[in-house]
């Protein structure tokens, strides 16, 4: 039987007696089958939610059952799970503001932790178990000796050892896909951005660049990877960065001066897409690949989200447009929460954007924010009933665009 978790005040967690654990989307819940659930990946955390009230099924009634005087409990999963129910709770008065993480249904099941959600990559580059921290320590040191003073070492070390960004952690391991974080400022003030948060009651997880970095610095860099690294990626726009496109111009230098050497590697840009004609730019001078991030594909919740700044929503659908003329792989990175993304007006709209513009990748990663402030912050609350589930979604468009790739990561491209 699917066993409902909880936690008392002390922060014991433990399984209920009777009451089946069961799931919420936009404040709905649901009750929770076997197939909706995987075990409980390594590397996941599971915590209670303070001042959340866990609501279970209890079976003989047949009624969800609000349990008064314990928290709920949720699941924060590695990269490449895709969250497909929150975990059930009712908020109390005193409630505060969750933390930037996402929050997976977790029940105990055959006598293990399972959450509601899926494996949508197989990629295990940002398994934390994979990840050797002494040999990163051992890197760092060499790779300041091979850089001298190029000011992105240091920067990526405190990234790797400080903050535990596996894509900085895997650029001194020599592998997979390199960050070239490059822009302290940004033109858009997402609710849940990572890096900068105005107020004080959301903390950031980690600071910003405080310096754009120069060509030369960027493509050293970049080049090192290139030549050491099989199927090698090398990413502007990073966690711990605002918007690239806003220094576009050492951008485009730094990418001259990596194709000047070299045409091996796949140069990739994660961005808000909120400047076309830079957009067209970077791809004329070496730009592979192109990910592009929404919430939404609908304007109206786009901007309630991302609060753009001298943008505007059909900018960034100029930039998906402008990448495919100029023959760029384009990945969508849809910041997915239940209750929304698999609403069925959502989900529309969605297919008719990955139709129109003829989309590469759809990246399905969690949208790392306060499940309930989010259906708030877009002013919005689905009925069940328009509910048609994030697995559903995902299988419906894989019949639908069978080249359509599904993933977490970006891809190497393999086109040289």
């Amino acid at each position: 039987m699917i066993r409902l978790l909880i936690s008392d005040k002390s922060g014991r967690i433990y399984k209920h007696s009777h009451l089946e654990g069961v799931g919420m989307k936009a404040g709905h819940f649901f009750r929770l089958k076997p197939t909706d659930l995987i075990k409980l990946p390594p590397a996941s955390s599971v915590f209670m939610l303070p001042h959340r009230i866990p609501v279970g099924f209890e079976p003989l009634t047949k009624s969800m059952i609000v349990l008064d005087g314990h928290n709920a409990c949720a699941a924060f999963l590695p990269p490449g799970y895709t969250v497909t129910y929150n975990a059930a709770f009712k908020e109390d008065p005193s409630s505060k503001i969750l933390p930037l993480f996402s929050y997976a249904a977790v029940v105990s099941y055959k006598g293990s932790p399972h959450a509601a959600a899926i494996r949508i990559d197989p990629d295990r580059r940002h398994d934390s178990m994979l990840i050797d921290i002494s040999a990163v320590r051992k890197n760092v040191k060499r790779f300041k000796k091979i850089f001298g003073r190029n000011r992105l070492i240091p920067h990526l070390e405190r990234c790797a050892l400080v903050y535990g960004c596996p894509n900085a952690q895997n650029f001194f391991l020599n592998r997979h896909e390199a960050p070239l974080p490059t822009s302290p400022a940004c033109n858009a003030s997402c609710a849940g951005c990572i890096s900068y948060q105005s107020g004080k009651t959301i903390c950031a997880t980690q600071p910003r660049i405080k310096f754009v970095p120069t060509a030369e610095e960027i493509s050293n860099i970049a080049l090192f990877h290139i030549d050491n690294v099989k199927d090698p990626i090398v990413s502007f726009g990073q966690g711990c960065e605002g918007e690239p496109l806003l220094a576009g111009d050492v951008i485009e230098r730094s990418i001259r001066l990596i194709r000047d050497k070299t045409s091996k590697g796949t140069i990739n840009i994660n961005t808000n897409g909120s400047l076309p004609e830079t957009v067209s730019r970077l791809f004329d001078a070496g730009l592979d690949s192109i990910r592009i991030s929404l919430n939404s594909a609908r304007k109206i919740y786009y901007t309630r989200y991302y609060n753009p700044k001298n943008y505007c929503f059909e900018d960034v659908l100029r930039s998906i447009k402008i990448s495919k003329e100029k023959g760029g792989f384009v990945s969508l990175n849809y910041l997915t929460m239940p209750g929304f993304t698999d609403s069925k007006d959502e989900f529309l709209e969605f297919k008719k954007l990955i139709r129109l513009y003829c989309i590469d990748m759809v990246q399905w990663r969690n949208l790392n924010y306060d499940p309930m402030l989010y259906f708030r912050k877009l002013k919005l609350m689905p009925g069940k009933e328009e509910l048609a589930g994030i697995k559903e979604i995902i299988k419906s468009l894989r019949k639908d665009f069978p080249r359509l790739r599904m993933g977490y990561f970006n891809p190497a491209l393999l086109i040289n």
